[in-house]
């Protein structure tokens, strides 16, 4: 297969710490074939040194190759400081949906007995961020005001990803805006959701208002979903998703930009969860989430080798937890490397039994 180039955003302290680990997993030792990394430092000194000039470059250097893999970053609180590196790479690649799926991590009980899929496909522009705010009037008078918006090219963007996630999933697409309530600007999702609904008639959907979402998700169980939503909803939704399998250790984040036929153009690949500062240089993080964010990345390459070795990555690590090989916060004693080295082990036994075979994995 042709060679890759992907992008690394290196990010701080445990953040970075779990890049590498995923990195080693996409070892051409590991998976086969070679990609070419081109990396960027994007911690929180070296934005700092450059003013942010380095997240510039490296949104450029995504926006050429399609590909990139993140590190968790610190975001200072100071407003007059650099700020968080998300808000310009997902401007500058221009970026309008955020992928993020809740897994049931074997070992790990989920709330109310949760234990197929969920994808939230969200908007990662507009809406609630980045509205004009401000204030009149005083005292018991004061009133505050917001100006949102919504895109049809963002909402067309979300629904039919949503839709095309659901297909890849075998999923039910569920759920949607308050659209009862404001048919005007949340309105304008559901209407993308029904045409995405028509062009994808093999893909079950099955809408909700966004109150009823969160209330039947608490009595889901069984049946894989995709959830699609406006930014602020899909942001909340996310968290509970997660913390409904138990732990976002098993789940990965995507953000992409789509081209004019809704293809995606560039991906970019991160975990859910921060820098973790406790943990940091102490070996007992764990790597999960950013090595399915590897694994993920692979599945955009358009390649069969890729896909088998993503789907690699996805089962080894999977089994590895099943097995025991857990870290601290599974309930485990195995440390960051040591779940790293596993995962790896498992990953190049099952491609090497998939070539004897001659099967791919799928």
């Amino acid at each position: 297969m042709a060679k890759k180039t992907v992008v690394v955003m290196e990010g701080d302290q445990t953040g970075q710490e779990l890049l590498e680990e995923a990195l080693r997993v996409l070892d051409p030792a590991v998976i086969g074939f070679e990609i070419d990394f081109v990396r960027f430092d994007l911690s929180l000194r070296n934005r700092r040194e450059t003013r942010n000039r380095v997240v510039h470059e490296a949104a450029a250097a995504m926006r050429e190759t399609g590909l990139g893999i993140k590190a968790a970053t610190i975001t200072p609180e100071a407003k007059d400081d650099v700020g968080s590196p998300n808000a310009i790479l997902r401007e500058e690649i221009d970026g309008t949906v955020i992928v993020r799926t809740g897994r049931r991590i074997p070992g790990k009980a989920p709330l109310a007995g949760v234990y197929a899929p969920i994808s939230v496909v969200r908007m990662a522009v507009d809406d609630a961020y980045g509205a004009k705010e401000w204030r009149e009037g005083t005292d018991l008078d004061e009133v505050a005001y917001r100006t949102e918006h919504i895109s049809r090219r963002v909402c067309r963007a979300v629904a039919e990803f949503a839709f095309q996630q659901a297909k890849r999933m075998r999923a039910k697409v569920f759920g949607g805006p308050k659209y009862t309530v404001s048919p005007i600007y949340e309105g304008m999702l559901k209407e993308e959701l029904d045409l995405a609904a028509q062009r994808h008639p093999e893909v079950r959907y099955e809408p909700q208002l966004i109150d009823a979402t969160y209330a039947l998700l608490l009595t889901t169980s069984g049946e894989p979903l995709v959830i699609p939503a406006l930014n602020r909803d899909g942001d909340c939704l996310s968290d509970l998703v997660l913390q409904m399998f138990g732990s976002i250790a098993g789940s990965e984040s995507l953000l992409l930009a789509v081209d004019d036929q809704l293809r995606p153009k560039v991906v970019m690949a991160e975990a859910p969860h921060g820098t973790a500062p406790a943990l940091y240089g102490k070996n007992v993080a764990n790597p999960m989430a950013m090595i399915l964010a590897g694994a993920s990345l692979l599945s955009y390459f358009d390649e069969e080798e890729a896909s088998a070795a993503s789907r690699a990555i996805f089962e080894a690590t999977m089994e590895a937890v099943a097995e025991g090989v857990r870290t601290a916060d599974l309930g485990g004693s195995t440390s960051t490397t040591g779940f790293t080295d596993d995962v790896i082990r498992r990953v190049r036994t099952k491609l090497e039994v998939w070539q004897t075979l001659g099967e791919t994995g799928f």
